[in-house]
């Protein structure tokens, strides 16, 4: 999976074949025609409202796909408290899902980028890559 490049209307479609969801179901669930499905399949973004449809039909959080793409490619920053900002969610950026530590052990394990280009582009500590990939890379290895 390609965090960096989010295409989501081929992605769903990608679910919907993998689950093997009839046409049908989506159009009566969508109160659309099966043109308006495929056009959505076509689009690169679709609006927060319809993905969120969409997550609830396949039961999927597609979501996660961008919440992946700002973990790893949005630079840290200061947040600064400020009284607006202060009753606003705030979510960690440091809280990284497996799936995001498998995709980082595995541009290394391919060569596709080296541990220190891995620290400088994604902002990972040292110590923290190198406990990941103790304890990670077996398993990581095993399943890609």
């Amino acid at each position: 999976m390609d965090f960096k490049h989010i295409h989501i209307g081929s992605l769903l479609k990608q679910y919907v074949e993998l689950c093997k969801v009839e046409n049908s179901r989506i159009c009566n669930f969508f109160k659309c025609s099966e043109l308006d499905i495929d056009q959505m399949y076509t689009s690169e973004s679709l609006e927060s409202n319809l993905l969120l449809k969409w997550c609830k039909l396949l039961k999927y959080d597609f979501f996660r796909l961008y919440s992946h793409h700002l973990t790893l490619y949005s630079p840290p920053s200061k947040i600064v408290e400020t009284v607006e900002k202060k009753n606003f969610p705030h979510f960690r950026k440091n809280m990284y899902t497996r799936e995001i530590i498998d995709f980082i052990i595995k541009q290394i394990d391919t060569g596709k980028k080296t541990k220190n280009q891995v620290m400088e582009e994604y902002k990972i500590p040292k110590t923290t890559l190198y406990k990941w990939i103790n304890k990670y890379k077996t398993n990581a290895s095993s399943g890609l």
